[in-house]
């Protein structure tokens, strides 16, 4: 355990930026600011409102380090993003959106030109999802300005090195399914040398770093000098803290925007590109088994549909849903997950209840994460984090699927807890809800009837 009393953390997710203050003795959170994290449609491509996050972070970090203080500047971030800076250091380019799709011909070129699964266990993944198709695309698209770039940083380096002035790679970042990194050898892929820029790549550096203190014109304008971590990689981030005090094997599913699931324990010898399964780079360096659905995304879709319901009515649903066969299939966001290519629908709902609907729905999620982990190999307790640790029926129904005790741990700060401990903060002990499989009558035969339905 460091010195340190409170860490602040850069939390920029997906769908919201937020800056948390941990205690540092009892991991627990104290204060908590937010803002969406948006779009910009226009310019060269959509791209991240990096100054208006700015905005948010030094404002934030101002009025924190008032009340209720902090010692240290922790910063996690969602991957399938990069920074790439002119020599000035300034973004040469906009941090593009990774939901951007490019035009079939840069595509196509880019198939030709990434390395194979067997090097980088990243499977080729939609849109920008994969930060090598990202800088092909600028560099192919955008010649003129992609000539400009000096430094290419992982993203959550990109925020420790606009506070700090000093640029740092970091392996989690580049270990989540970019093509850029072999994680069996531990060094980049031959992806680098294929589009020419490992002149351009920034020092590796570990998440645990400290790269120095803010820069004194920030420590100016927030009113506090301080450490500044090197940062990791949101769904590591999660998984950091499980490997700290759990004993292999066992599964964690962290659930935000995406669901990432992380066999610890795992081998990488079984993994199905084409079904989304990849390895993972955890903050130690190594290789993880994973797989993963954009389950956040589509239970935001499904509860704007359908509504909410509270967990005493939908899990009194379950048993209806089960015996009607009241059925969704996947996929409600296109472009991910484990079953490439299929177009959602229900089956059976026809005037079925709300109440039955969502019940249904977070039986789509729980299968979806069954047949997600099932991907990984993986073995042990099923540990949920993020927002579906607060949904009940999902978990229940999940130790039900798979067999296994499940574990909840509530509350919004999973990714924040993790990049706490890059500073020395007290994992989080005691929070977990439990789970036991149960038998629901008819479950079984309703997950072959949901899984032969895709077929």
């Amino acid at each position: 355990m460091s010195d340190y009393r409170r860490i602040a953390v850069l939390d920029i997710g997906k769908t919201n930026a937020k800056i948390v203050v941990l205690d540092s003795a009892t991991g627990a959170e104290i204060a908590v600011r937010k803002q969406p994290n948006t779009v910009i449609g226009d310019g060269l491509y959509p791209h991240y409102d990096i100054e208006a996050l700015w905005s948010f972070t030094l404002a934030s970090l101002k009025a924190l380090a008032m009340e209720p203080g902090f010692d240290a500047i922790s910063i996690t971030t969602h991957g399938a993003a990069a920074a790439l800076l002119g020599a000035d250091g300034t973004l040469a380019m906009p941090v593009i959106d990774y939901e951007h799709e490019y035009p079939q011909v840069i595509r196509d070129a880019y198939d030709a030109l990434r390395p194979p699964f067997v090097e980088t266990f990243s499977p080729r993944l939609s849109m920008g999802l994969n930060v090598g198709a990202q800088l092909h695309y600028q560099k192919t698209s955008f010649p003129e300005e992609f000539a400009k770039v000096a430094t290419i940083l992982t993203y959550a380096q990109y925020w420790s090195a606009r506070l700090t002035g000093i640029t740092a790679n970091e392996t989690t970042s580049l270990g989540c399914h970019t093509d850029l990194w072999n994680p069996k050898t531990g060094a980049y892929s031959s992806l680098v040398d294929a589009l020419a820029i490992r002149d351009r790549m920034a020092p590796i550096r570990s998440a645990f770093d400290a790269l120095g203190p803010v820069l004194p014109e920030i420590a100016e304008e927030i009113g506090i000098s301080v450490p500044v971590y090197c940062g990791i990689h949101d769904s590591n981030a999660s998984l950091l803290p499980h490997l700290v005090g759990r004993e292999a094997p066992f599964a964690v599913v962290s659930t935000g925007t995406w669901v990432i699931n992380f066999g610890v324990g795992g081998d990488l010898d079984h993994l199905d590109a084409k079904r989304d399964a990849l390895a993972n780079v955890d903050a130690y360096g190594r290789a993880v088994p994973s797989s993963r659905f954009m389950g956040g995304r589509e239970f935001e879709i499904l509860s704007a549909e359908i509504g909410q319901v509270g967990d005493v009515e939908a899990k009194a649903a379950i048993a209806d849903v089960v015996s009607k066969g009241i059925i969704l299939l996947p996929n409600v966001a296109p472009g991910s997950g484990p079953f490439p290519g299929k177009v959602s629908r229900w089956i059976g709902a026809e005037g079925a209840s709300r109440e039955e609907r969502y019940a249904a729905a977070c039986l789509y999620l729980a299968l979806m994460t069954d047949a997600c982990l099932g991907l990984i190999g993986a073995k042990g307790s099923n540990i949920v984090e993020g927002p579906f640790a607060l949904n009940e029926t999902y978990l229940s129904l999940l130790a039900a699927i798979t067999g296994r005790d499940t574990m909840a741990l509530p509350g919004s700060t999973g990714t924040s807890q993790g990049a706490a401990l890059l500073a020395g903060i007290s994992p989080v002990s005691g929070a977990e809800k439990h789970f036991a499989p149960s038998a629901i009558a008819g479950l079984s035969a309703y997950r072959e009837r949901w899984h032969a339905a895709m077929e």
